[in-house]
């Protein structure tokens, strides 16, 4: 468990040094299973991921039971419902980053390119908006995520699941660097 904790602090400052999560949004996570269930180490609410350290990480069961000293991250029920739906995962990355985000506000989708997996759709799939936190928008979410590895959280961000944690980070990263193409792109057809 150690372990799982120690990379969700790792993942977490990484995505924040890289930009992809501003001041204290976003929220990280992983899986450790058990006999009679989930536990899921996951970030606290109200910390900025760049100052967390093991002692921060969170421990809840998956019926929503806290472990552990701290408060979670407000998305927990996300975070939760996903795991619930994709018991091939291990790993949750929610973030704001710009380019992404950007998109999420924006009434333009988001092309899916080479380098994302088997391309099944021309486009990101979205989630419509839902107060963040919410029951709802953790039912939507999850919801979404049975058939894909990241989705647009409309007016809001982005979400990932990953096998690992890192691999969650890597899809998000890899979101925002092909928002940012097409962002470019956009701007440069408009000129």
């Amino acid at each position: 468990m150690k372990e799982i904790v120690k990379s969700v602090v790792e993942v977490s400052k990484y995505i924040f040094k890289r930009g992809l999560v501003p001041g204290k949004a976003g929220n990280v996570s992983a899986r450790i299973n058990g006999e009679d269930g989930f536990i899921i180490a996951i970030t606290p609410t109200l910390v900025s991921l760049q100052d967390l350290n093991e002692d921060d990480i969170v421990l809840v069961k998956d019926n929503g039971e806290i472990l552990s000293k701290g408060k979670p991250s407000s998305e927990v029920n996300m975070h939760l419902a996903i795991y619930r739906e994709k018991p091939e995962i291990n790993g949750i990355v929610h973030a704001h980053s710009p380019y992404a985000t950007g998109f999420a506000f924006s009434n333009k989708k988001l092309k899916r390119l080479e380098g994302f997996g088997a391309i099944k759709s021309e486009y990101i799939a979205e989630v419509p908006y839902e107060k963040p936190g919410s029951i709802e928008l953790a039912q939507k979410a999850a919801q979404a995520l049975k058939e894909e590895d990241l989705v647009i959280l409309k007016n809001h961000g982005v979400i990932a699941t990953g096998e690992t944690i890192e691999e969650a980070s890597g899809l998000i990263e890899f979101a925002e660097g092909i928002a940012k193409t097409q962002f470019v792109t956009h701007m440069l057809n408009s000129i």
